[in-house]
């Protein structure tokens, strides 16, 4: 009698892990890359027993199917001047043009992150800014876009922890 998927995948030396395209190498790789982007194959290898090329094929396929969007080094926001970070919530007109109010969205560079969102607000904006003179300006011009009823904002005191990415591990 055949084994359930599970135990033929564990005999594989891979478990599930949630998407049919990743095993646990894969995982550890991306924990690792997103921990450190500028990891060494050898380092990479090292810490899931496979050689550098075999690690060097691995992470351009997951480049490749997407699992890698990008690397980007982490900033500090407050040492480079950005001394505000507030989430603005945007309460948009029923008739927006939701392709026209994305659009608008990326012409400001204070927007680190914009989300449609389910509630009362169209889209959650995380922003930084300067100064509250700078958010100010910042909630004005959002205030001018087309579809854009009104804003709530909600300032960020402090920020006790950030995680830096996904929680690949809870995935292993």
């Amino acid at each position: 009698m055949l084994g359930s998927p599970k135990s033929i995948e564990a005999s594989n030396g891979t478990a599930p892990t949630g998407h049919p395209e990743l095993d646990r190498i894969d995982l550890r790789l991306l924990e690792a890359l997103q921990r450190n982007a500028r990891s060494t194959y050898a380092e990479l290898g090292t810490l899931v027993n496979l050689k550098p090329p075999a690690i060097h094929d691995r992470v351009k396929r997951l480049e490749t199917k997407g699992f890698v969007r990008r690397y980007a080094a982490q900033l500090d926001a407050h040492r480079v001047g950005y001394e505000l970070t507030a989430f603005v919530s945007a309460f948009c007109a029923p008739d927006l043009d939701y392709d026209g109010f994305t659009t608008a969205m990326e012409a400001f560079p204070e927007i680190i992150e914009i989300h449609s969102v389910a509630g009362d607000e169209t889209y959650l904006l995380k922003v930084v800014t300067r100064s509250t003179a700078h958010l100010d300006d910042f909630l004005t011009r959002v205030k001018r876009v087309a579809g854009v009823a009104r804003t709530r904002t909600t300032i960020v005191l402090s920020t006790p922890f950030e995680r830096g990415g996904l929680p690949v591990e809870a995935l292993l």
